[in-house]
Order: structure tokens, then C-alpha cells, then sequence
């Protein structure tokens, strides 16, 4: 049950006393160094750990998104990790830019074991940590500051010494004061400063030192003042890398893995998707395509997103929400109305200047960057309108409605919308603007027309066959043009039609190709519309003019018996 007064058992966070704080003014203009944390911290998350098979398929993965720093394990801790570690080395699969990176605690036996794993490695990342943070130091450890101290110092010079009786390997060193943000800020930087003394990092020799948000505890703003701060504080700064690896208890990994990067971090540790212990690490394909939409190549590749996704569930046992930035199924696509008319709009204008910057409302990056089509932009329900349905129309089957058509129409697929409670796919779309226009040929039906002119004259003379309730009737009549001519031999045999509205366009291309009208008459003072396709223009428009009077006379109009079935 929830507390009246949550304050009496927790306490705010301490906010960093910086006021003349620099990087709300910074901009991020260039990619971090990215180290994956997938196959680790990712893979201890997970109700099923990763086996071998899952695991090499999920670093094949991150080497072909680009990744040139990737955690592969914790060996000193497991048998599979180690073993894993062993079989990369010793298969060379690892390529020649990239560096694994390896975890251990600040024990000298599993500092051991860890170089063990490690053994013949081109490059390698040794990640060495101990807690720092005041209720762990007086909770779980029993050590004061001194101790603590000590514990990183010893840790240190071990993992130094190892390094230089394997000068074989690349190696860097990194160290993590555990849980950071929940440290006192003189404390973290001294504790620092003493691996620093004890490593003697260079400027030609940089070590990482890694300054995580293990448990998100304050807003993103603070773990930015952190940052700042340190880096204002610590020694020698031009000698470290920098790095964050925020966790995502607060929700919020994602921002404060960017203010981070604007205080000053040099490098983020990260999971594709998020996943990780409790809510997740910080989501390194968001943070990623967050830069791309502001103008900056993030240095990984996710032009071809859903595999990737694809992989990624699979190896990990866990589903990517739909709505997960970027990537989720249904995160370019817009269900309601107002939304899908604005899409339609900005689409139109982007096909007018195509290469311009990308501007179309609601689409804060186009789908196609990351492989996405289009066709998955806008999708029908009961909450959509007009936009989204004639976006289907003409995004996948060519037809244009003219925006009065659009409307009406619109009603159509409202109608079952509602009544089947179910998305009305593209195909389900087409096939009921078929059964409402295409498919009126009842009164009326066109079986043929021939068109002729006399010599300096204006005026056409048409003759059409058409068949009327299964009767062939000769209509004849004299006009302007085709259309307006047999407008005259309708009215001639009893119909009173007048035209209000004409469209055309073509469909498909090529041998393909056929015509399509649209036409809008008032008929007995009502005004209705029709539709007409044929490969002649002629024929098109004279069939549209027929669907239009059988809609008129049609006393069960086709809308009315459109079905999930008959959609479907």
C-alpha cells in the first residue's frame, strides 16, 4: 500500500552544488566510443542466459552493427563465460579493430582466472570495480574509506602487473567506482586518482575509467552535474576516457545518457533495446538514432532495423515492445485520423522536394533509414479519417481520390471499421472502394462506344452500346468531347445527369498502365460520385459517369454489405 507520506521513508537525492554549470549550452556533434554490454550485463538480466550458439550469434550481430568495444563476459565468475571468452580467442572471430572487454570484481584470484580467459587476446579491456557507495561500504562490505581504497589500489597494481607479463595483448585497463551516482563526489574522485597513481595512466596510454548510474536514483540533469564535476576535479583528465553506463530505474537512461555526453563523458556502455537488470541498461539503438535524426552519424549501422530486432529477441527470449523507438513494429505507423492527414500531406510534399531536409509531420526520421517501407506508416482502425485511408490507396494501389471522394469513402470503411472492431488492412481498403464503385454496373453497363467528327467541326459524335438490366441499348449523342457527349445521350434517353466534378490520372506504368476517372454528377439534384477504369481514357470516364447513376439508383448501397468476410 502506498505511503500518505512517502517521505518518511525516502529521501530525496543530493543535488551536486554546481552553479555555474556548463553543458546545458553543449551540443552533441559526435559519436561516443560505444561498448556493448549485450553479453553481459544484458545476458545476467535474462530468465534464460544465453547459451553458446545464442551468444555467438548475438556478437556477430553487434560486429555488423559496428561495434568496436563489446563486454563479452564476466569468465572469472562463470564456466560458460569463460569458456566462451576462450572460444572467440582461439577461433579468431574476433576481427583486428575491435576489443573485447572482460569483467571482474576486485579479488586477486578472480583477477587470475580473468587474464587466464584472456590469454592470447589481440586487444583487450580488463574492467575491474569495487563499490563505493556509502551503504554498501557500511551494509555490505563492513570497510571504510581507507579500505575501500585499498581494495581498488590492490586490484590495480595486480591487474598492472599482469598486463606487462603479457605485453602480447593490446591492453587497456579500466575501473568502475560501483554505483557512482550514490557516491559522495570528493570520495569518487579520490578513489580515482589512487587507481590513477597506481596505474599511471598517459595521455598515449588512457585509461577508462567508467562512472556508472548503477541504480537510476535522481533526475538525469544531476547525473549530468556528476559528470561535470569530476571532470572539473579529477587529475590528469586529459589521461582518462570518460565513461558512462547508465541504468534505466527512473525511465530515464536514455536522457541522461545525453546530458552525460554533453558534461563531458567520452564513451557509453549500453544494450541494444535496453535490456538489462531490473528496467533495463540505457538503450543504446535509441540513444544512437537519437543523434542520426539531429544530423550525427552515430558510427553504428542500423539501416536494416527489424532484423536486427529479430535477432536480438531471439537471442535474448524477449520481445522489443511495438512502441520501442525506431524499431518497434508500430512505431511509424499512425492509427488516428488527424494524424494520417498531416503524414499524407508532409509525404506529398516530400515527393515535391525530394531533396530537401526531412520534414514530414509526425515522422521524426524517415523509414526508409532504417528499412522500413512506407507501407506501414499509416494504418486503419476505427480511429482513422480520410487521410490514412486514401494514404493506403495511393501509397499501394495508385488511386488518387479527389478530396470530396475522400471523404465519402472515408464513411465506407468507417462503417466496418466500427462494426468488425478490427484494422482494416490496404487490401480490405481496396476491395471495398471496388464493391462501391468499381462494381456498380447494374442498371447500367458499358459494352462499347465509337466516337467520329466532321471536318472543322468542333463537336463529336458518339454511339455507345449499353446494356440496361441485361437489355442492349444504342445511345447516341453530340458535344463538345467524348464525356460531354454522352452526357447528351444520356439525357437523350431519360436520364438527368450533369457533370460537377472530373478527375483522372493513370495507374502503373508501362504496358500496365490503364486509366482511372473520377467523376462527380448531380443527379435528381443529389450530387454522387462515380469511378471508372479502363485502358482508354474515354471508356474510364464514361464507366465512372455509369457508377455514379447506379449508385444513385441503387437501393442497398454496396457499403452497406461489406463484411469482415468479404473484406478478408
Amino acid at each position: 500500500m502506498m505511503l500518505p507520506e512517502p517521505s518518511k521513508k525516502y529521501r530525496p537525492f543530493v543535488a551536486v552544488e554546481l552553479p555555474d554549470r556548463q553543458w546545458p549550452n553543449q551540443r552533441i556533434e559526435t559519436a561516443p566510443i560505444w561498448c556493448s554490454v549485450d553479453l553481459r550485463d544484458g545476458n545476467q538480466s535474462l530468465i534464460d542466459p544465453m547459451d553458446q550458439e545464442r551468444k555467438e550469434r548475438l556478437f556477430d550481430r553487434l560486429l555488423k552493427v559496428g561495434f568496436k568495444q563489446i563486454e563479452v563476459g564476466f569468465p572469472s565468475a562463470s564456466q560458460t563465460d569463460f569458456d566462451f571468452v576462450r572460444s572467440l580467442i582461439e577461433q579468431d572471430k574476433i576481427p583486428d579493430d575491435v576489443t573485447i572487454q572482460v569483467l571482474t570484481q576486485a579479488r586477486p584470484h578472480l583477477i587470475e582466472r580473468t587474464f587466464e580467459a584472456l590469454e592470447g587476446a589481440k586487444n583487450a579491456i580488463v574492467h575491474v570495480y569495487n563499490a563505493t557507495d556509502p551503504m554498501f561500504r557500511r551494509v555490505v562490505f563492513n570497510v571504510d574509506k581507507n579500505e575501500c581504497v585499498q581494495i581498488a589500489v590492490d586490484a590495480t597494481a595486480q591487474i598492472r602487473d599482469l598486463m606487462a607479463d603479457h605485453p602480447e595483448t593490446n591492453w587497456t585497463f579500466q575501473y568502475s567506482p560501483e554505483l557512482f551516482t550514490t557516491t559522495e563526489m570528493d570520495f569518487a574522485v579520490e578513489i580515482v586518482e589512487a587507481v590513477m597513481d597506481t596505474y599511471a595512466p598517459s595521455v598515449d596510454n588512457r585509461m577508462i575509467v567508467n562512472l556508472p548510474a548503477t541504480v537510476e536514483v535522481a533526475t538525469p540533469n544531476n547525473y549530468a552535474d556528476q559528470i561535470e564535476w569530476f571532470c572539473r576535479h579529477v587529475k590528469n583528465r586529459d589521461t582518462l576516457i570518460v565513461s558512462v553506463h547508465p541504468h534505466n530505474d527512473r525511465g530515464t537512461g536514455v536522457a541522461a545518457a545525453e546530458l552525460t555526453l554533453m558534461a563531458g563523458a567520452d564513451r557509453v556502455e549500453g544494450t541494444l533495446f535496453g535490456n538489462g537488470e531490473r528496467t533495463g541498461n540505457v538503450d543504446i539503438v535509441t540513444l544512437a538514432m537519437n543523434m542520426y535524426t539531429q544530423g550525427v552519424h552515430p558510427q553504428l549501422d542500423f539501416s536494416n532495423i527489424t532484423p536486427i530486432m529479430r535477432e536480438v529477441e531471439y537471442c535474448n527470449q524477449l520481445p522489443v515492445h511495438p512502441r520501442h523507438p525506431y524499431v518497434g513494429d508500430l512505431v511509424f505507423t499512425a492509427f488516428s485520423g488527424s494524424h494520417q492527414d498531416a503524414i499524407k500531406k508532409g509525404m506529398a510534399d516530400r515527393r515535391a522536394n525530394p531533396d530537401a531536409v526531412w520534414d514530414v509531420p509526425y515522422l521524426p526520421i524517415d523509414p526508409l533509414d532504417v528499412g522500413r517501407s512506407y507501407e506501414a506508416v499509416i494504418r486503419v482502425n476505427s480511429q482513422s479519417g480520410k487521410g490514412g485511408v486514401s494514404y493506403l490507396l495511393e501509397q499501394e494501389h495508385g488511386i488518387e481520390l479527389p478530396r470530396r471522394l475522400s471523404i465519402e469513402f472515408s464513411q465506407v470503411v468507417q462503417e466496418v471499421a466500427e462494426r468488425t472492431s478490427k484494422e482494416i488492412t490496404s487490401q480490405m481498403i481496396y476491395q471495398a472502394f471496388a464493391d462501391e464503385y468499381l462494381e456498380q454496373r447494374t442498371p447500367f453497363n458499358l459494352v462499347s462506344h465509337r466516337l467520329s467528327s466532321e471536318p472543322d467541326s468542333p463537336k463529336v459524335m458518339l454511339e455507345a452500346v449499353v446494356e440496361k438490366e441485361g437489355e442492349r441499348q444504342l445511345l447516341t449523342g453530340q458535344g463538345n468531347g467524348p464525356l460531354a457527349a454522352f452526357i447528351k445521350a444520356l439525357m437523350a434517353n431519360g436520364q438527368d445527369v450533369e457533370i460537377i466534378d472530373y478527375h483522372e490520372h493513370s495507374r502503373g506504368q508501362g504496358a500496365d498502365a490503364e486509366a482511372i476517372a473520377y467523376v462527380e454528377v448531380r443527379i435528381d439534384g443529389k450530387a454522387v460520385f462515380g469511378v471508372g477504369t479502363d485502358e482508354s481514357i474515354t471508356s474510364a470516364s464514361m464507366k465512372g459517369v455509369l457508377s455514379a447513376i447506379n449508385r444513385h439508383h441503387s437501393t442497398q448501397p454496396a457499403a452497406a454489405n461489406v463484411t469482415a468476410e468479404t473484406l478478408g
